[in-house]
């Protein structure tokens, strides 16, 4: 085969990546929603219940840092016109929206919003959005809402921080599960919202967002050899250099199965061709990845 015609072949099965990407998916969703106030605004609307919010501003991968500890990624940060700041969270796994989680991003947001000897009293109302894939809290219920409360009394403490988790499982014939399959689709065609479908059949088949798609998951492939590359490396330096080399590559591929196997529309043969390795790897692969 030609170097040609191996940049074609690549071309085709990337175009298949991102033709399977679905908005809940990372790859997608960090285009998808970034400078989209209209998206977002729709979004938080259903979620949090209210029809008039009106989104200002929508930033993702904002980093917030924290000097004496540990900094965070929020995969979307928005705010709206009453100066509601709200983090949402897009999660796959289980792990990655616990509630320590939760109450951290609330810290952090918090910590980020006032000057130096600004009163208390200045801190926005704050709202930290758990999107899951799967119903991480057990109970059926579409919308979690979780404030703090007076337990002596019931009534809610009041103080401006509020969490909510959204069960992606959730498809009931309501605003909330029209857009949790609108989460999940891969095709525009069969989304609920025009809004979000517009924006999905841009960064599918339009062509400048198309190409972005294509881009980023170029990127993710590359990123995930290069990655796998230099742990190897590293790890050669005390363990023997060919051997890192070896451990690098191995790492490399199986950073590029499991994207492919993340995103779908892509047949197992497929993933292994591409990815160099075997197909009973990547069969394990999938086997282990959550369901």
């Amino acid at each position: 085969m030609t170097e040609a015609e191996e940049r074609a072949l690549r071309r085709e099965r990337i175009r298949k990546i991102v033709d399977g990407l679905r908005i809940i998916d990372d790859d997608l969703m960090t285009n998808f929603f970034d400078g989209s106030n209209e998206c977002m605004e729709l979004v938080l609307r259903i979620v949090m219940d209210m029809p008039e919010l009106k989104v200002m501003e929508v930033r993702t991968q904002k980093e917030l840092n924290n000097l004496h500890g540990r900094s965070v990624h929020m995969d979307v940060l928005a705010t709206d016109a009453e100066g509601r700041i709200i983090n949402v969270e897009i999660q796959r796994t289980d792990k990655g929206a616990g509630s320590c989680r939760a109450r951290y991003h609330s810290s952090i947001l918090d910590a980020s919003l006032l000057d130096k000897g600004e009163d208390f009293s200045k801190l926005p109302e704050t709202y930290v959005i758990f999107i899951t894939e799967h119903d991480v809290l057990g109970r059926g219920e579409a919308v979690y809402k979780i404030e703090r409360c007076i337990l002596n009394t019931g009534e809610l403490f009041d103080d401006g921080a509020h969490i909510l988790y959204v069960n992606g499982a959730y498809r009931g014939d309501t605003p909330v599960g029209r857009l949790m399959h609108d989460f999940f689709c891969t095709r525009p065609e069969d989304m609920h919202y025009t809004v979000l479908a517009g924006r999905a059949e841009q960064f599918k088949n339009g062509t400048e967002g198309s190409d972005t798609m294509c881009r980023a998951v170029e990127e993710l492939w590359k990123e995930g050899r290069e990655k796998g590359r230099n742990e190897g490396l590293e790890e050669g330096r005390e363990k023997g250099l060919e051997e890192g080399r070896e451990k690098g590559l191995a790492e490399g591929q199986k950073l590029v199965a499991q994207k492919m196997l993340a995103a779908g529309k892509v047949t197992l043969e497929e993933i292994a061709e591409y990815a160099g390795l075997p197909l009973d790897e990547v069969k394990r692969l999938r086997a282990a990845m959550p369901q």
